[in-house]
């Protein structure tokens, strides 16, 4: 019998890109099924059987994206927290605000999809191992985390200092990259670095396959990105993005 597994990813470029990590990561038969939002992966995980959301023949692995269409994946890991599953959050966020609230809220394990191929097979393949799968950015996340707030006095006193742990971008660590300055990051807190590093190549003229060559990630990666950025910003073009980018001199 196969291992039935649910991929909700609203991106169909990164849902392929997944199916294929798990199809890598396992040797064992594997049912893979994919939801582009929240209705759909509810509707999906509801039909595994008779009895309830449980079922006679439940999901035994979930990836589950967090920015939806139609909400946040968060809720749906609320939704869960009993359901018979090794769950993964499968994202593009990094930061403190997205990584503690999913593993509040029962993920098994944190995964960056800008990971190499390679290195999201070999996570995924802890969870036979009964290890949680965490991105290795994750991990020194969590552990930096710990170290710098082992009790609630310590996180009181001293709130864990975002900035100190994205200052420096794993992307322009290559050389030949253009480095993207620290100051120029608390000018937009609201922009996650990797974010900020794509607003500054989109507003020199970059297409978005020549961003993800600079900086070493997939194509469909930087377009989550872009999304991202006219989101936040409130914008819906390059060029509205690139005054906003010229005002904080990124440009």
């Amino acid at each position: 019998m196969s291992v039935k597994v649910l991929i909700l990813e609203d991106n169909p470029v990164a849902r392929e890109f997944l199916s294929r990590v798990l199809r890598e990561s396992f040797s064992d038969p594997i049912s893979i099924t994919e939801a582009g939002d929240l209705e759909t992966a509810r509707a999906q995980i509801a039909l595994t059987g008779p009895g309830g959301l449980h079922g006679t023949d439940p999901f035994k692995l979930m990836l589950l994206d967090l920015e939806l269409p139609d909400g946040n994946g968060l809720e749906l890991l609320n939704e869960l927290r009993q359901y018979p599953a090794t769950k993964v959050v499968t994202t593009l966020y990094s930061d403190d605000e997205h990584l503690f609230p999913a593993l509040q809220c029962g993920a098994d394990g944190y995964l960056l999809k800008e990971d190499r191929f390679e290195v999201l097979v070999d996570e995924l393949r802890k969870i036979v191992l009964g290890q949680p799968p965490l991105s290795p950015a994750i991990a020194r996340r969590l552990l930096t985390h710990f170290r710098l707030g082992a009790g609630p006095a310590a996180q009181d006193a001293t709130p864990a200092p975002t900035l100190s742990f994205n200052a420096t971008v794993p992307s322009n660590s290559q050389a030949g990259k253009p480095p993207v300055p620290i100051e120029r990051q608390v000018e937009m807190p609201h922009l996650t670095p990797r974010e900020i590093e794509v607003l500054t190549y989109l507003s020199k003229g970059f297409t978005i396959k020549e961003i993800a060559n600079l900086m070493g990630i997939k194509w469909f990666t930087v377009n989550d990105h872009i999304k991202s950025i006219y989101r936040k910003l409130n914008v819906s073009s390059r060029a509205e993005a690139a005054v906003l980018a010229s005002k904080q001199g990124l440009v």
